[in-house]
């Protein structure tokens, strides 16, 4: 692949040359199209394009001319999942039960990469309505990943994660409930930042409102802090908003982890499943950060059981979800949804407050450890991506053998948490680690991951490598 590609560049380079004219966005934009035709019709990530990127791109163009951009993503190519609102295209959710009339407002996160000029290419895909890890969907398919065809892409910002891999555009929305931005990340080499719940607003809230959040899947940690800033601001639509000041997230990002204190983490309250790569790979990370001066210890914070938590959230989420949609449309839907909700329909009031008074347990856990700990890592999978097309079945166990045993705790707790990728196994597939921060402190988190980032640079994907027949 070639270091002149501008599909292949960083946003803060295709910044930087935009601001030297030395490259246009309406460049940047064809090149980027070029590898989506190429490359798409098996990689599958777009729900769907945005006719209008072309004429945005020539907007910016003019702008950058004059010198006058609009914001700090003037002209770079930006993706958004399909679980939020574009204006004026369907949310989908990549589901056949949904409605097909265009949203008439941005999601709050679509809007702040939209004033920031951000050039958005379309909408990337799904699993229905965010349900699960594997990154197919009724809607619209298999989606694969650039790696290797036959590997799943993960979930459930599926589409974010193969565009991103596959060098559609350097910045890409997913959302994260318990894993959605992370797992995908890892399994395609990206960054995935899971921010402070209400850092960056939402809305409308979906049926993992409480525990869900938007956030940035990019190929490098400083672009993922820029991507932040765009979409970290407040919004009034969403009541969990934080009301912060605009800030620019890169700023600290550079200051290493000496002195810092790390704790490795190895229990979430349960062992959670790691195969042998897995486990070498979080030790590799361990010395990294070691070597670069952080003070490394195995450490225990003591958490419940996250297992029995994050269960009884995701089980009523699914029973919400499959209470609005007609019973003659249950048909439509993944029959995983429809099991998992079944078996959760009848979960009372009592049971899922319980659910809650333990997520605030692990919270109070979590920011205990803290009081000792400036940052946690911790493995993000329990292995390489697994195969594309396997069918999904006994959910409710994969959920936390094969999907997200080292990801959903930090939902229920709240943190920062972002998916480092940290080494390629010996299949060639990338592996990550996962940096977590206490709660609002996504500064800290950014800052681990930039130094572990640093010292084990991953390289990109070559679709054309990998692509069938190839």
């Amino acid at each position: 692949m070639s270091d002149t590609d501008p599909a292949l560049m960083s946003a803060e380079t295709l910044l930087g040359l935009y601001a030297r004219r030395a490259l246009s966005p309406v460049e940047v934009l064809k090149a980027v199209m070029e590898r989506v035709a190429r490359y798409n019709p098996w990689v599958n990530a777009f729900a769907a394009m945005n006719p209008r990127a072309l004429q945005a791109a020539g907007e910016s163009e003019a702008r950058w001319a004059a010198g006058r951009p609009i914001g700090p993503l003037d002209g770079v190519p930006a993706t958004v999942k399909d679980l939020l609102n574009l204006a004026g295209f369907p949310t989908r959710r990549g589901s056949r039960a949904t409605d097909a009339t265009p949203a008439t407002e941005d999601a709050p996160a679509v809007m702040g990469l939209k004033e920031s000029g951000a050039v958005i290419i379309g909408k990337t895909t799904t699993t229905e309505f965010g349900w699960k890890s594997p990154g197919d969907c009724p809607l619209n398919g298999i989606t694969r990943n650039p790696w290797n065809p036959q590997r799943t892409v993960g979930g459930s910002s599926s589409g974010a994660g193969a565009a991103g891999a596959a060098c559609f555009g350097p910045l890409h929305i997913g959302t994260d409930a318990g894993g959605s931005i992370r797992i995908p990340a890892a399994f395609c080499g990206l960054v995935g930042v899971k921010p402070s719940f209400g850092r960056i607003p939402q809305w409308p809230l979906g049926a993992f409102g409480h525990v869900a959040v938007a956030g940035p899947m990019t190929r490098t940690v400083r672009d993922a802090a820029l991507m932040f800033s765009a979409m970290a601001r407040f919004d009034l639509r969403d009541p969990y908003c934080l009301p912060d000041e605009p800030r620019d997230w890169r700023q600290g990002i550079e200051d290493g982890v000496a002195g810092l204190r790390v704790a490795v983490v190895r229990r979430m309250g349960f062992e959670p499943p790691l195969d042998a790569e897995g486990a070498a790979v979080l030790d590799g990370a361990a010395a990294l950060l070691a070597e670069q001066g952080a003070i490394v210890e195995d450490a225990d914070p003591g958490l419940p059981d996250t297992r029995a938590i994050f269960g009884r959230v995701w089980g009523v989420a699914l029973s919400r979800v499959l209470a609005t949609i007609p019973a003659e449309k249950h048909e439509l839907l993944d029959p995983g949804i429809v099991e998992v909700a079944r078996k959760n329909g009848d979960m009372t009031a009592v049971d899922y407050l319980a659910a809650e008074a333990m997520r605030l347990e692990a919270a109070n856990a979590m920011a205990r450890f803290h009081q000792r700990y400036d940052l946690v890592l911790t493995a993000c999978t329990p292995t390489a991506a697994f195969a594309a097309d396997q069918p999904t079945t006994q959910p409710e166990m994969s959920l936390w053998r094969d999907w997200a045993p080292w990801t959903f705790a930090f939902n229920l707790t709240r943190q920062p948490a972002i998916s480092v990728p940290v080494a390629l196994d010996g299949e060639g597939m990338p592996r990550a680690v996962q940096i977590v921060a206490a709660l609002y402190r996504d500064d800290l988190a950014f800052r681990g991951a930039r130094a572990l980032e640093r010292a084990a640079t991953v390289p990109l994907a070559d679709p054309a490598a990998t692509a069938p027949g190839a």
